[in-house]
């Protein structure tokens, strides 16, 4: 009696492979949003930091500031300018929505090494005209996504002239920088004055820094604005915020 044919019951080769790429992606998905939450998303003890903020460009949808005050967000710095001629097509709406909403309200410049430093200096004064800032105005410098071809003291002189430049015209100013920036701008250029901190790090572990304001996520999720936005917090307690204020007014 012949034998009856075995059935073949192996899947294709090309659904093996569909399988195992949907698996690897499922994998790497997984383990971005656990990145996201548990490594690039410091746990911020609210009782020793109250004082939360955001940062936001043209990159945010803000749909009701009013709701991101509700949120218990205090202050927001805003990207007003980018070297010499870029400006965030958002600035004056986003301005003018957190001023409405009580927000303390500051500004920044992303500062190209490209370009001289009195040029982007003016160009981020034309930016701002008469608007007022309850907090230093920001001159963001770091490597990342900036010309690698400027040498270092070129950078630096840069620089220099555009602080100086903000301060002539009676403005106080604060750095933005992140772990690399600190260690090559601020700490040669500028210790002492006020520094806003990009880390992912616990702000515990970062004291030695002396910074001001701490970025400690590109990930918060905020009521009233669509996507991910920064969050930031002030080192201190809110009494301490409030002499900060007033120092920033004398």
């Amino acid at each position: 009696m012949s034998q009856a044919k075995k059935r073949n019951t192996s899947r294709p080769d090309y659904i093996q492979w569909i399988l195992i790429v949907g698996a690897v992606i499922s994998i790497t998905v997984l383990a971005g949003l656990l990145a996201r939450r548990y490594i690039f998303h410091p746990n911020v003890n609210v009782d020793h930091y109250p004082v939360k903020g955001i940062d936001v460009s043209g990159h945010n949808t803000v749909t009701d500031w009013n709701k991101v005050a509700s949120s218990g967000i205090t202050f927001v710095f805003i990207k007003a300018s980018e070297g010499a001629s870029y400006k965030n097509p958002l600035f004056s709406k986003q301005f003018d929505g957190a001023r409405s909403a009580g927000l303390k309200v500051g500004c920044y410049h992303f500062f190209r090494k490209n370009r001289d430093g009195v040029s982007q200096a003016s160009h981020f004064l034309a930016t701002l005209g008469n608007r007022h800032t309850d907090l230093p105005l920001v001159v963001d410098v770091e490597d990342w996504d900036n010309d690698k071809n400027i040498d270092n003291t070129t950078t630096c002189q840069r620089l220099k002239d555009m602080v100086s430049t903000l301060e002539r015209h009676g403005h106080k100013v604060m750095i933005y920088t992140n772990g690399n920036g600190y260690k090559t701008y601020y700490k040669p250029l500028f210790e002492g004055y006020d520094l806003w901190l990009s880390s992912f790090n616990s702000p515990e572990t970062m004291i030695s820094h002396n910074h001001i304001i701490q970025q400690y996520s590109h990930w918060g999720s905020i009521d009233g604005i669509k996507g991910d936005v920064d969050m930031n917090i002030f080192i201190g307690s809110k009494r301490e915020w409030d002499d900060w204020l007033d120092k920033l007014n004398d």
